[in-house]
């Protein structure tokens, strides 16, 4: 689609989980969204959504949702196990996509997703909401501009306190369960979006009976002599937190680095500076603007979260497993 920015887009959710439910919610606070339908693989549970929120239609398969040619972008919510899945059903019906983190189990899967993206010309974008965070576009600007010299260490963390039934998503490998794709997604997107893609990759976990992650450490390192030191957790309240040391300076981020509201600048010589950049909008809505920004200039993928820098995180994200040995059900030779 394209056209003024006042036409509202038409949105279909596929998934009635806790993050979807969040997502529908900040839509419908977007003057130019509709959200028109939602499907699910339970007739049940997509009626009780689209009563929730006032939907208008509900579905019983995400094949029908897909085939809603009223539809102008699906928004993918379901485990990272069906990503592919999911989000490569609704390319192939002609529905542009904007699918979850981590975006798919591995960098094979989001490699395909792409090339279905560019077979059926349709956008898809990865909802790491991190990129369109005005603070976050901030803080890259005065990076890229020298503001603390040369990028030396990037440090940042994601845990939550747990404990995670087996039972639960986060230690269901057949759901791609872990701490790495669920939380590490983030330190590792925040280090590579101000650094690109590694030159090495090494990592140490504690892992479930199940075989997922729970508690994990990475190491990555550039030819520049660039290193990040990340972590997430499944088992521990982590402070959250992220910086970025310099030459010149550093950038320290509170809680909450991934959708922050402010960051310190501090460099020798000169009192701490502190940054904010208030957009009026709430981090799913962010995400939500950028697609229909693209949609209605007719991109096929955002520059600000381009599938380049989304495949090289999974395959970041892919070395990671390698070393600390966890597979998934179903994957291929080489995967992971």
């Amino acid at each position: 689609m394209s056209g003024p920015e006042s036409e509202r887009v038409r949105w279909g959710i596929l998934a009635t989980g806790g993050i979807a439910a969040s997502f529908t919610a900040d839509l419908l606070d977007m003057p130019d969204a509709q959200v028109m339908a939602v499907g699910s693989r339970s007739p049940e549970a997509a009626k009780r959504f689209a009563e929730r929120f006032g939907i208008p239609r509900s579905y019983a398969s995400r094949a029908e949702l897909a085939a809603d040619d009223e539809l102008d972008v699906i928004y993918v919510a379901t485990p990272h196990a069906d990503h592919r899945a999911a989000a490569g059903l609704c390319l192939e019906a002609g529905r542009a996509v904007l699918c979850e983190k981590a975006f798919t189990l591995n960098a094979r899967e989001a490699n395909e997703l792409i090339g279905l993206a560019r077979t059926h010309d349709r956008f898809l974008m990865e909802a790491m909401w991190t990129y369109c965070d005005p603070v976050v576009r901030r803080m890259t600007g005065l990076v890229h501009d020298g503001a603390i010299g040369e990028i030396r260490a990037v440090h940042a963390d994601f845990g939550l306190q747990g404990p995670f039934d087996p039972a639960h998503r986060l230690r269901d490998p057949a759901q791609g369960g872990g701490a790495l794709l669920d939380l590490g997604v983030y330190p590792v997107s925040f280090a590579q979006l101000l650094l690109g893609e590694p030159s090495t990759v090494r990592a140490h976990a504690e892992l479930s009976p199940e075989g997922v992650d729970l508690n994990t450490g990475l190491l990555l390192g550039w030819d520049s002599g660039a290193i990040a030191l990340l972590s997430c957790s499944l088992t521990a309240d982590t402070p959250r937190t992220a910086s970025v040391t310099g030459t010149a300076g550093r950038i320290e981020f509170p809680r909450g680095f991934f959708h922050p509201d402010h960051f310190v600048l501090h460099r020798p010589g000169r009192a701490p500076e502190e940054f904010t950049a208030a957009d009026g909008l709430r981090s799913y809505q962010r995400e939500a603007a950028e697609v229909m920004r693209c949609l209605r200039a007719g991109e096929r993928e955002s520059p600000l979260v381009p599938l380049s820098g989304t495949l090289a995180v999974m395959r970041t994200l892919d070395t990671a497993r390698s070393a600390i040995g966890v597979r998934y059900p179903g994957e291929l030779p080489g995967d992971g």
